[in-house]
C-alpha cells in the first residue's frame, strides 16, 4: 500500500486574464521528505506555493495539506504550515526573544524561545536586535519562526541565496536536521548542487508547466542514459570544496 502523501497537488491552475502563470501541475510530497521545487524565474514556483500557502486563490484545481481541503480548511491548514517569511516580515528594533514571543502570540503556541534559538545556534544573539544580525543569521532565524507552530511542513524560498559557503553549508545542515527531527520540507532554489544534496526528490517547472521530476540522482542518470557529456571532465571536487577545507565549516560569528 503506497504511503498517503502529506502534500497533494492536483491539476492546479492560476491565470490572470490571458495568462496563465501555473498550467496544470500535478505532484505528491511525502512525509519526511525534502521536496524541491524548481525552475527559471517565472516559471510559477512562488504562486505555486503561495496557493499551497492559503496566501493565494487558485483558477482551478485541487490541493490537499495533510487531508484537508485548502478550499474547506485554510484556517485549519495555516495551523500546520510554516512557512519562512523574509526581511520584511520582521519588527527590525525587536530582539530574537522579543520576535520570537510575538509569533508564540499570533500561533498560541507553547514554546522556549531559547530552545528554539539553540536548535538554530542563535542562542548567544537571544539579545540582539534583529538589525543586528548578518545574512547568514537572519535567515537561520527566519527558519527558526517556521518551527514555532510545530509544523508538519514548512515552506523554505531560496533560504540561502547571498550566504558565504560556510554558512550556505551549515544551513544545509540545518535543513537535514530538521527534516529528520521529522518535519515534511518544500524547499525552492537557484542552487543546483543544492537541490542535488537537500532534495529526496524535485520536480522543475518551465512556463507554468511540469516538465520533470523524480530524484536528482534518477534524472541524472536519465541524461547520462540519453547521451549527454559534459564538455570537460567532472572532478571530485569543486572550488566551493577547496574554501570550505581550507577555512574550515565552523559555524562563525558573521560579524
Amino acid at each position: 500500500m503506497s504511503p498517503k502523501p502529506v502534500l497533494s497537488v492536483q491539476n492546479l491552475v492560476k491565470s490572470y486574464g490571458s495568462f496563465t502563470a501555473v498550467n496544470g501541475i500535478s505532484f505528491d510530497v511525502f512525509a519526511g521528505e525534502i521536496f524541491g521545487l524548481l525552475g527559471p524565474n517565472g516559471a510559477g514556483k512562488s504562486t505555486t506555493l503561495e496557493i499551497i500557502e492559503t496566501l493565494k486563490e487558485k483558477t482551478s484545481g485541487e490541493v490537499w495539506v495533510n487531508g484537508m481541503s485548502i478550499d474547506k480548511s485554510p484556517e485549519d491548514i495555516k495551523k500546520i504550515i510554516g512557512v519562512q517569511l523574509q526581511t520584511a516580515g520582521f519588527y527590525p528594533n525587536l530582539n530574537l526573544k522579543e520576535l520570537i514571543h510575538l509569533f508564540i502570540g499570533l500561533y498560541q503556541s507553547e514554546v522556549d524561545p531559547l530552545d528554539l534559538l539553540r536548535k538554530v545556534n542563535l542562542e548567544d544573539k537571544a539579545n540582539s536586535k534583529y538589525k543586528q544580525l548578518s545574512g547568514g543569521q537572519k535567515q537561520r532565524f527566519s527558519i527558526a519562526t517556521t518551527l514555532i507552530n510545530k509544523p508538519a511542513i514548512i515552506f523554505l524560498d531560496e533560504p540561502t541565496t547571498g550566504l558565504d559557503p560556510q554558512a550556505r553549508r551549515n544551513l544545509w545542515d540545518l535543513i537535514k536536521e530538521i527534516r529528520d527531527s521529522g518535519t515534511t520540507i518544500i524547499i525552492t532554489t537557484h542552487y543546483m548542487d543544492e537541490a542535488e544534496i537537500l532534495c529526496d526528490r524535485v520536480a522543475i517547472i518551465d512556463s507554468g508547466k511540469m516538465i520533470a521530476m523524480d530524484s536528482p540522482n534518477q534524472l541524472i542518470d536519465e541524461l547520462v542514459a540519453s547521451g549527454f557529456e559534459k564538455e570537460k571532465e567532472v572532478k571530485k571536487a569543486n572550488l566551493e570544496d577547496v574554501f570550505i577545507h581550507r577555512t574550515g565549516k565552523a559555524w562563525r560569528s558573521e560579524s
